[in-house]
């Protein structure tokens, strides 16, 4: 599949680049990828078809909360992105097993609900297609809670929704306010929140008298890390388990700075996502407060480098990203 190949070929530049090191067992049956320079004892991160996941155990009390339609069928539909997103949800070595944070979170809910999960990658768009229609009963695929989508859908939350700076290892810079990228050149990709969130800082040190953010643009996520290398740029701005899946796997780059996904004001919130009064949203949160409890949660995050994005518990419903004005 498409999403895959770019997957596979990122990794290969980076890899030509220098930028990582890739080992697996002997029958292929797993691969791992390392940052360079760590030693083969160092677990790494697998992205081979063999996942070895952690798995719960049905919760009676918590699959209680399922309704009765749902529990007699006996499987958890999920919606989940087709898009190539490590370490959040792409495809493993085999071209075809989808691996990740998200499809590990949304098979240890369904695990604790005592119910099958059965999972179809579809397009952005179509998640909520899928919703809106009861094709999926849920979407666990990065999405942020937003008032706009309140109207529309139920949440619960399971994760921070964070954008970090990821500069040259050794650096020594950090980015805590706009005055810290003053006279910066910044990267960002075009047409998201992080490069809104860049412009309104590099505006305000304008404002301030302060000297502007250089912003610069790329067309694939590899010109982005060797412009960074090659020190073309100081900083990256991403999303936050994108440069943390980065960091992890590179290691020639470290996070100099995080922010809320939101902005300034409020912090973002990725969430369980259900059709309006499904009522499916208290299952998924008492579910991830379980798996919050027993630790399992916590090894996934840890796992995939997001552990810095936990929550402490699920929030139902919080306050979201404010609607934008048209």
């Amino acid at each position: 599949m498409v999403v895959s190949r770019t997957l596979t070929a990122a990794l290969a530049t980076l890899t030509a680049a220098g930028l990582l090191t890739a080992c697996g067992t002997s029958d292929g049956s797993e691969d791992v990828i390392r940052a360079k320079g760590q030693k083969d004892s160092d677990p790494g991160i697998n992205i081979g078809p063999d996942q070895h996941r952690i798995r719960g155990k049905k919760v009676d009390a918590v699959a209680a909360r399922v309704p009765a339609a749902i529990r007699k069928r006996g499987t958890l539909r999920l919606g989940q992105s087709a898009d190539s997103s490590p370490p959040l949800g792409f495809y493993a070595t085999d071209d075809k097993t989808r691996i990740g944070a998200d499809i590990d979170l949304a098979i240890l809910i369904a695990d604790t609900l005592g119910l099958k999960p059965v999972s179809e990658q579809v397009s952005w768009e179509n998640l909520f297609v899928g919703l809106d229609s009861s094709k999926f009963d849920a979407v666990l695929s990065n999405v942020t809670v937003t008032e706009e989508r309140k109207e529309k859908y139920d949440f619960a939350t399971y994760r921070l929704d964070n954008i970090a700076f990821e500069a040259k290892k050794g650096s020594d810079w950090k980015v805590k306010a706009p005055a810290d990228v003053a006279g910066k050149t910044i990267a960002v990709s075009s047409g998201t929140n992080q490069e809104k969130i860049l412009v309104d800082w590099s505006e305000e040190n304008v404002k301030a008298g302060r000297k502007p953010v250089e912003i610069k643009y790329f067309q694939n996520i590899t010109d982005y890390y060797i412009a960074l290398q090659s020190g073309r740029i100081d900083a990256y701005l991403g999303p936050s388990p994108s440069a943390n899946y980065h960091v992890a796997t590179a290691g020639q780059s470290e996070v100099v700075g995080t922010l809320s996904g939101g902005g300034e004001g409020i912090q973002g919130k990725i969430a369980a996502t259900t059709r309006k009064d499904s009522g499916l949203v208290e299952a998924y949160g008492a579910a991830i407060d379980h798996i919050i409890k027993d630790g399992s949660y916590a090894k996934v995050l840890k796992r995939w480098g997001l552990s810095n994005e936990a929550v402490k518990k699920s929030e139902i419903n919080p306050p979201g990203l404010p609607k934008t004005e048209n």
